[in-house]
């Protein structure tokens, strides 16, 4: 896999690295502040689900890169674990910023205050999305710092 001659994993890579602390920085003011839900609801999925699907992309890559260069496969053996248990990470924030979203609803930006809502689940779903956005702030840094040691030595 590659574009315009480059592989195509260290450029999908760049996307997560940003995407993954992003995600998980909205999730984490999403739980803990609830004046604020009612902006953040759907960028705190999308993000989710944008940072799954690049890590997806990411590992599918990398797993293309090593098929055509084995010789690196000692090298990046911590990095393919890291990326693929970020990759696992991922597609479970994308559950928890869901299950998030539906469970704590907030207030509302209509001066009605018109679809304001919070489940008697608030508390502990909460508590899960601030978890899973420090378990995906984790797997982040050690799959970057894994790639960045193989890549530039260390």
């Amino acid at each position: 896999m590659e574009l315009n001659g480059v592989p195509l994993h260290p450029l999908v890579v760049h996307a997560v690295v940003v995407l993954g602390p992003l995600a998980a920085l909205t999730g984490l003011v999403y739980a803990a502040v609830p004046r604020w839900r009612w902006l953040l609801r759907w960028p705190v999925v999308v993000l989710a689900a944008v940072t799954a699907v690049t890590a997806l992309v990411a590992v599918v890559a990398g797993e293309d890169l090593l098929a055509a260069r084995p010789e690196l496969a000692p090298i990046v053996e911590d990095h393919q674990e890291a990326g693929e248990m970020l990759r696992n990470v991922a597609l479970g924030y994308v559950a928890v910023a869901g299950l998030a979203a539906w469970a704590l609803g907030g207030s509302s930006a209509l001066a009605s205050g018109r679809g304001a809502r919070e489940t008697r689940f608030g508390i502990p779903v909460a508590v899960l999305l601030a978890a899973g956005a420090v378990a995906l702030l984790v797997t982040v840094y050690l799959a970057g710092d894994s790639g960045a040691r193989a890549v530039w030595g260390g």
